[in-house]
């Protein structure tokens, strides 16, 4: 286990690696970052890195790209040939959400947000998944103007009759707001299964 450094990474005066767990010192050798480290002591809700157990994410990558459904050890790959972290930010019913980001600063983040949470609101914008472009448009923008304030944003697709019978047009449109919200907002959520999406401020 790596119980030996539950408070701090070693230093040059700790006990040289013959005296440590074999296992710990390999892990120890495999932080490059800040956000590495932390996964490996902060208890979160996120799966990071290798913790992501599915063999397939729909992939978000630092850039809010979305690049569908990729193979985890792809992805893996990609958030290191960047120096950052694979963070599963949603369940889905297919597939998790993963996205890249820097962890540390997705965390620093989070409690930023969490002390002034008494200050933000969350929104609501209810869809249909055949809503017209000027509709959509309209619901864009207005999403856009409560993010710039601080809000946080819920999308939500409902379903009526046959509608259920394609779904994936509701995740479509959905996958299209979070391409088009790229540049100023992050995804909190997205539960494939109840058709909704979350975003907070970048």
């Amino acid at each position: 286990m790596i119980s030996v450094i539950s408070h701090q990474l070693p230093t040059p005066d700790s006990p040289t690696p013959q005296t440590i767990n074999h296992l710990a010192v390999k892990r120890l050798k495999c932080y490059n970052s800040l956000a590495e480290f932390k996964d490996k002591l902060i208890v979160k809700k996120q799966p990071i890195n290798q913790q992501i157990k599915a063999p397939q994410v729909l992939l978000i990558d630092h850039e809010n790209n979305n690049l569908g459904l990729t193979d985890t050890a792809k992805a893996l790959q990609m958030a290191k040939d960047v120096k950052l972290d694979l963070v599963m930010v949603s369940s889905g019913k297919d597939a998790p959400v993963a996205k890249i980001l820097d962890y540390g600063k997705f965390c620093y983040q989070q409690k930023k947000r969490q002390g002034t949470s008494a200050k933000s609101v969350l929104k609501e914008v209810k869809l249909r998944p055949n809503v017209g472009e000027s509709d959509y448009g309209v619901r864009i923008r207005r999403a856009e103007e409560w993010l710039s304030k601080g809000d946080s944003v819920r999308f939500q697709v409902r379903l009526r009759g046959r509608e259920h019978q394609h779904r994936d047009r509701a995740n479509e449109l959905l996958q299209r707001i979070i391409n088009d919200l790229g540049q100023i907002a992050k995804v909190q959520s997205f539960d494939q299964r109840a058709l909704m999406l979350q975003v907070v401020p970048a």
